[in-house]
């Protein structure tokens, strides 16, 4: 079972360096500040993001911010080798998870993020060639060393997962989540992680509603408009009511730098929704009733 204690929403920090907002350290700063204020206290990181410059920038801003470091939670996660300007050696995009990588991956991290541990540690994606003995020495070795605290995995299978778990525990699966994409509902994995204490977070928890004009999205904006005026609240937060509102306390990772938006994000935690509403979404995703 997790040791850690995250918010109910997590803010994601894959778009705000030089991959999409090009925050500046100061704007870095300043969103961390939102976020906490508006009690979103745990931050999403991996190493490839901004190809490899997100945490540092991140990091710098943490620190120039004097917020104490036990008034947020920090994640992050390993194992994808990207082709990088600050990788020449790679050659072609693979996975790693030798022992000696992961172990110099997390301490990378760590002089990144201008801190002495993380508070959970992911494996990003599960490569054909992992072995579970490997990376559970690597794992109980940062453990034992207080370099993270939880450990766990990120769009890996029931099966994969539970080739892992037979090693070392695992607290924590990041998948793909959301109204339009409800697969790990219905393929048993939110099943399984409830079954074996672990928490899911969730990546593009707004899916494709807002990204596509599908029939899908279509039927989903028509429903969520007519939600919109029984609730009061946006369509966003009602997506996330959606999630949370799952027995597997799914945990949703909002990308978003709109400040208005992430002070509405919260309001998804108080939003009690109907369960007929809740079956309503799902009917129009799907595009079918129920069975």
């Amino acid at each position: 079972m997790s040791k850690t204690t995250l918010s109910p929403i997590i803010s994601g920090t894959m778009n705000w360096g030089v991959w999409d907002k090009n925050l500046t350290p100061k704007e870095m700063e300043n969103m961390i500040q939102i976020c906490i204020e508006n009690k979103i206290t745990t931050f999403d990181h991996a190493d490839i993001y901004g190809s490899y410059t997100t945490e540092a920038d991140f990091g710098k801003a943490f620190h120039n911010s004097k917020i104490a470091r036990e008034k947020l939670q920090l994640i992050t996660k390993c194992g994808i080798q990207m082709i990088a300007e600050n990788r020449p050696e790679n050659k072609i995009k693979y996975y790693d998870y030798s022992k000696d990588y992961i172990v110099w991956s997390v301490e990378e991290s760590l002089k990144k993020l201008k801190t002495d541990y993380v508070d959970v540690f992911l494996l990003h994606r599960p490569s054909p060639l992992m072995e579970a003995d490997e990376i559970a020495e690597a794992v109980e070795k940062l453990k034992a060393e207080g370099k993270i605290i939880d450990f766990g995995l990120s769009n890996f299978t029931n099966s994969q997962t539970e080739l892992i778990r037979q090693k070392t525990e695992v607290s924590y699966n990041q998948v793909q989540f959301s109204a339009t994409h409800f697969d790990p509902m219905t393929d048993g994995s939110l099943d399984y992680m409830q079954t074996h204490g672990i928490r899911p977070l969730s990546w593009n928890p707004l899916g494709t509603v807002f990204r596509e004009d599908t029939k899908k999205t279509r039927r989903l904006k028509k429903l969520l408009s007519t939600l919109v005026e029984k609730y009061h609240f946006g369509s966003d937060t009602l997506l996330l009511s959606w999630i949370l509102k799952h027995p597997a306390k799914v945990i949703p990772i909002a990308g978003t730098v709109n400040v208005a938006r992430i002070q509405s994000l919260m309001k998804a935690v108080e939003l009690e929704m109907d369960k007929e509403d809740w079956f309503a979404i799902w009917t129009e995703s799907m595009g079918d009733d129920v069975a």
